[in-house]
């Protein structure tokens, strides 16, 4: 039996499939052009695998996830040139009379650390996963379940308090300036300092200031939830930055409730390679099957 992922980015596509283990048998990735190119490409690859019994969905949003909804499926209101109100669960459906499963990326990533969690013996009812990469989200699993009814969560788009070396920065949302992901998405490094992150050296004071950010974040998830743990993923994170922000959210915190041990509280993904949607994908298929 083969589940099938799609983990659909604003840059890339990745697609997989694998088993009921949840481990990958096969996978491609291309480009995310437009809508009918990139969900054709989807089509042509998934139709190699005659097992093929479910497919899961994890995509860029805004998405629409409420089943009463007649957009339900649909890619909204997105800042990606193109892809507003696309269906993109009625086009994969048509081309596969199969249960298809429907969520954002980051609820994928946060499902996927959830499972791993609890094949890696830290059973857990509840985390969060933040990723910081070209954008900033954040998906939550409390008992096995997705966070948000009215539609999925924009965790990425809270306010935080600007650091005091920052206030000359106006952010780059287009939506809100300097919300979390104005300030700390992979581009801010280019409109702060004209390189691409990957050229920024961790001593520079950039990376500072973004950990205080992150910190905000956490600081205000912990507080609002009390999750079990908080997984920070995507192409912007390394365990070094990752040290950065526990020492701000040690500070930010300043012992008001317990969490524990910082480094088993604020952590990297379990996945390898950013992997996390993958998994969750897959667990979300074979949710969508045995349901």
């Amino acid at each position: 039996m083969l589940l099938g992922s799609i983990e659909a980015g604003g840059t890339k596509f990745v697609c997989a499939v694998g088993n009921e283990d949840y481990r990958v048998i096969d996978s491609t990735k291309f480009p995310t052009t437009t809508p009918e190119e990139t969900l054709q490409n989807c089509i042509d690859y998934f139709k190699q695998f005659k097992d093929l019994r479910a497919i899961s969905i994890a995509s860029f949003g805004p998405i629409e996830i409420r089943r009463n909804s007649p957009k339900y499926g649909y890619v909204t209101d997105t800042p990606k040139p193109g892809w507003s109100n696309t269906d993109f669960v009625g086009t994969i459906k048509k081309a596969f009379d199969l249960p298809i499963a429907w969520t954002t990326d980051v609820n994928g990533s946060a499902y996927g650390e959830y499972v791993l969690s609890t094949l890696f013996n830290q059973r857990l009812n509840s985390l969060v996963y933040f990723t910081i990469g070209t954008g900033v989200g954040a998906g939550a699993v409390v008992d096995g379940k997705f966070i948000g009814d009215l539609g999925h969560p924009e965790m990425g788009h809270i306010r935080v308090k600007r650091h005091p070396d920052d206030l000359n920065f106006k952010g780059i949302c287009p939506f809100h300036g300097d919300c979390l992901e104005g300030l700390i998405s992979g581009p801010t490094f280019e409109a702060r300092t004209g390189k691409k992150g990957q050229d920024v050296p961790l001593e520079d004071p950039v990376w500072d200031i973004m950990a205080y950010y992150a910190a905000q974040a956490a600081l205000d998830t912990t507080l609002m939830m009390r999750p079990n743990k908080i997984v920070f993923g995507g192409g912007v994170v390394s365990e070094r930055f990752l040290k950065m922000i526990r020492t701000h959210f040690k500070k930010l915190l300043n012992d008001y409730v317990s969490v524990g041990n910082l480094d088993e509280y604020l952590v990297m993904p379990l996945a390898k390679d950013n992997g996390s949607a993958t998994v969750g994908n897959f667990a979300l298929a074979l949710k969508a099957l045995v349901e």
